[in-house]
């Protein structure tokens, strides 16, 4: 009774007569937007009917082919790189990372040749090393008689220190820097210096041509570099990086040898990269340990977690409040596992599914360099009056950079999405003006049109469907249907 009911209402309520339905359709086509289809209803004539019904059809294909291509296209997540150059008035120093080729003074390791490896094995966490089995042996030996030595206090002692002796010259913008203007930092080279890190207050320079002036003295009679664990140079090196960021050495560092002038021309270059699935960066990444996200900062951060876990504790090198790994831990535990990160690829960078990502904004200093011989015959006459050393002295470990700006200005290299959700619409919506005379309102139209015709299709079905059969088995007091049947025909 329930069913027949339901029935009966859809007949009567909603499901409109045959004539009414063809009504419908019959107003659909003669009014709707739909460029062409009333041409196809309203002409008599079969010829133009026809041709008609090739334009509308015709029309409707490129739209559909154009509206995939499109659709496509934005889905490949296209990109365009926008090169913009701005001009200021006074534009912010960046930092600058120095090192001798010299990582500890002769009189600390004229009898610890073994201090060479030892460093090397430290600041593999910065530096892939690898570490040849004929040193084990030598190295087990030195731990075994210094288990309490400290290569971080060693080599801040006894390595290459910044200080008026070895910085004879020092000059920013006009005015005189000195020593404790530089900030200490570990890097592969040993002690380091930074000039401009990370200042509360960065130094500015508002005229081309002129920034930081620096002489140093590199002392070569304190080289003790073994050739075969360290370098055979003798200079400066110097990376010139953000002041928010760490120096990186590895294939960055410029290296001015002894007895040259370098004069360094460098440009501020920002690259702004797009988020994912654009580009490849991730903005929602924060470091716990820099203010600002850098690709290096990552890494260290990635090593140090992954150094942490394995070991327990946490090299000097690496940013972290874990407790400090000794010798001993450095040699057994944290050098098999930074190992374990570089072949294994457990700290990865690039691509927005790595590790660490490439960074959304980064700002790089590319530079220009350009070397002379220091100094003159009545320059070198000077300096030897004024240091009291000898002109070969002279030639031979003075070092002269000069670091100014090219001009004031920056580039910034933008990319950009090269398709956005308004061109898209702007692109659909004027194919489909174009070809077939639709907009918006045409859309719901047919939208309403398809949804009124599903909805009718829907109660025909059901009103066609036929009666669920009965599946139950018939019980033994209940007659069956051959004893019905037999029954109504006694009757």
């Amino acid at each position: 009774g329930i069913l027949e009911n339901i029935r009966l209402y859809l007949i009567k309520k909603l499901l409109p007569h045959l004539e009414d339905r063809r009504i419908y359709h019959q107003e659909f086509a003669t009014t709707t937007s739909f460029h062409g289809v009333h041409h196809i209803v309203q002409t008599q004539s079969k010829t133009r009917r026809s041709l008609w019904l090739l334009v509308v059809v015709g029309c409707l294909a490129i739209v559909i082919w154009q509206i995939c291509s499109r659709l496509t296209y934005y889905f490949s997540w296209p990109t365009t790189t926008t090169v913009v150059v701005q001009y200021v008035e006074n534009a912010r120093f960046p930092a600058v990372t120095f090192c001798t080729l010299n990582r500890f003074q002769t009189h600390a390791v004229s009898n610890l040749k073994i201090i060479f490896l030892i460093w090397s094995i430290v600041s593999g966490t910065l530096k892939p090393f690898a570490m040849k089995d004929r040193y084990s042996q030598e190295l087990n030996d030195f731990l075994l008689g210094n288990q309490n030595f400290s290569i971080k206090e060693f080599t801040r002692k006894n390595g290459f220190y910044l200080n008026s002796s070895t910085l004879l010259e020092c000059e920013f913008f006009g005015k005189p820097c000195y020593p404790q203007d530089f900030e200490h930092v570990f890097t592969e080279y040993g002690n380091c210096f930074t000039f401009n890190h990370n200042d509360l207050s960065p130094r500015r320079v508002s005229l081309s041509g002129r920034g930081l002036h620096l002489l140093f003295d590199v002392q070569q009679e304190e080289f003790t570099d073994e050739p075969a664990l360290g370098y055979t140079d003798a200079g400066i090196t110097f990376v010139i990086h953000s002041p928010e960021e760490l120096p990186r050495f590895d294939g960055l560092g410029l290296l001015t040898p002894v007895g040259t002038h370098a004069q360094v021309a460098i440009r501020q270059l920002k690259s702004i990269i797009q988020e994912y699935p654009w580009g490849e960066c991730k903005p929602d990444i924060k470091l716990q340990y820099h203010k600002s996200y850098s690709t290096n900062g990552c890494l260290r951060e990635c090593k140090a977690r992954y150094i942490q876990e394995q070991c327990g504790c946490l090299p000097f090198t690496l940013p972290g409040n874990g407790t400090e790994c000794d010798l001993r831990k450095f040699y057994n535990c944290v050098y098999p596992a930074f190992y374990d990160i570089e072949v294994k690829g457990l700290c990865t960078v690039g691509t927005h599914n790595s590790t660490c990502p490439t960074p959304c904004e980064e700002t790089d200093y590319p530079t220009t360099v350009t070397y002379s011989s220091f100094g003159g015959e009545k320059a070198i006459k000077y300096f030897s009056t004024k240091l009291k050393k000898s002109p070969e002295y002279i030639r031979q470990n003075l070092v002269h950079i000069d670091i100014k700006y090219n001009d004031l200005s920056y580039k910034i290299t933008q990319q950009q999405k090269a398709l956005t959700i308004s061109e898209l619409l702007a692109d659909v919506g004027g194919q489909l003006g174009l070809f077939c005379g639709a907009s918006m309102i045409t859309i719901i139209e047919l939208l309403e049109y398809i949804f009124t015709n599903f909805c009718w299709m829907c109660i025909f079905l059901l009103l066609k469907a036929p009666e669920m059969p009965q599946w139950n088995n018939p019980s033994q007091n209940q007659p069956t249907y051959k004893e019905n049947k037999m029954g109504i025909q006694e009757c």
